[in-house]
């Protein structure tokens, strides 16, 4: 197979172009622009998607290269030295982070100059469905970081290389709002998209997890149950305070007092039981927006991952947006909200075994 960089310039718009004709991206009729099936754009075209009050939209640093032809949904982009994808991005989609938008626009490809890139204007798979899979997201629940022998302590090290590993391999850590955006069909993930989360609140996700999600820039959210905030060896609410002003973590809900939702004590009636949950899930929410305003409490981890009718009845009426349970697996964009898979890592998993956790996709025909 010929090298990409080998391909003559105009051959190479030529084919782009084909393939959005092709796909009914761009219209036969255009006007033509170098044998480019696009309408004609200059070169200091101003997309919609960037303010207008730029005064020199290409000037941009990393997006100096000309504009080939644009339609509603996609751009032609010729690059010029020095552009980078997240500086054509930033020009025309107004978010140096959409980059990836172009990077699974034209796999295996940087801004080489000369060498034509498609600019999706809008998103091509918001649910990420393809002829033979389609994309799911993981969500990784840890719980207390240290040493020690139970399989529910990761050490240190081990979360440090996860975490690294996650990074080097291309994956994106996203923020359980994205999550939500996604389910709904509002927004599209990368592929290659995956949640961290931490339940019951250990101090040890401050000492030890905090600082390597901070230095790597990776966001989290850390699942809390009120009556351990400020225990022996649980978080505080300084420490709380400082995580959630790195902009990085988030703190959500995990109940009250961490007892299973689903199971009655005995003799609580079942009236008895319905208030008990609707405490459960009430207390920590006004605790945490009063505490660590203006937190807005909209998330919850189930204690041992449990729900039944009664408790997805009870928390979408106070306004739960996605729950999370611990079955193992990736989140379609189907996937029921409050009953999320969320996929336990433990302690005696080696790397490989972590990596083999990360269900990015699944094939269409599996169930």
């Amino acid at each position: 197979m010929m090298a990409r960089a080998a391909w003559p310039r105009g051959l190479t718009a030529a084919l782009l172009t084909s393939a959005l004709v092709l796909a009914g991206c761009a219209s036969r009729s255009a006007a033509p622009s170098a044998g480019v099936g696009l309408a004609e754009a200059p070169a200091a075209d101003t997309p919609s998607a960037v303010s207008l009050r730029d005064p020199d939209i290409s000037d941009i640093a990393g997006a100096r290269g000309q504009v080939l032809g644009r339609n509603d949904h996609l751009l032609l982009y010729r690059p010029a030295a020095g552009d980078s994808l997240r500086g054509i991005a930033a020009r025309f989609l107004g978010n140096a982070d959409r980059a990836w938008w172009l990077a699974e626009a034209n796999p295996g490809t940087v801004a080489e100059v000369g060498v034509p890139l498609l600019v999706p204007l809008r998103p091509l798979n918001p649910l990420g469905v393809h002829a033979d899979r389609m994309q799911t997201v993981p969500i990784l629940c840890y719980h207390r970081l240290g040493a020690g022998r139970s399989k529910m302590i990761v050490s240190p090290a081990n979360f440090e290389a996860q975490m690294t590993w996650l990074v080097h391999a291309g994956y994106h850590v996203v923020r359980l709002p994205e999550l939500s955006a996604f389910l709904a069909g509002e927004k599209p993930l990368p592929q290659r998209s995956v949640v961290i989360t931490f339940d019951d609140g250990y101090e040890s996700v401050y000492r030890h997890a905090f600082p390597v999600l901070k230095r790597l820039g990776l966001p989290a959210t850390a699942f809390v149950y009120i009556d351990f905030v400020g225990g022996g060896d649980a978080l505080s609410w300084p420490q709380m305070q400082e995580m959630l002003a790195s902009g990085l973590i988030d703190i959500q809900s995990h109940t009250k007092s961490h007892r299973n939702l689903v199971e009655r004590k005995p003799g609580e009636t079942e009236d008895r039981h319905r208030a008990a949950v609707d405490l459960e899930l009430r207390v920590p929410r006004e605790t945490l927006e009063r505490r660590l305003a203006p937190l807005r409490v909209r998330y919850l981890a189930y204690p041992y991952g449990d729900a039944d009718e009664l408790v997805l009845d009870r928390a979408a009426r106070q306004g739960v947006e996605l729950a999370a349970t611990v079955i193992p697996g990736g989140n379609p964009f189907y996937a029921q909200p409050l009953l999320l898979h969320r996929t336990m890592i433990f302690g005696d998993m080696s790397l490989e075994t972590f990596k083999s956790k990360l269900q990015t996709s699944r094939p269409l025909s599996a169930p």
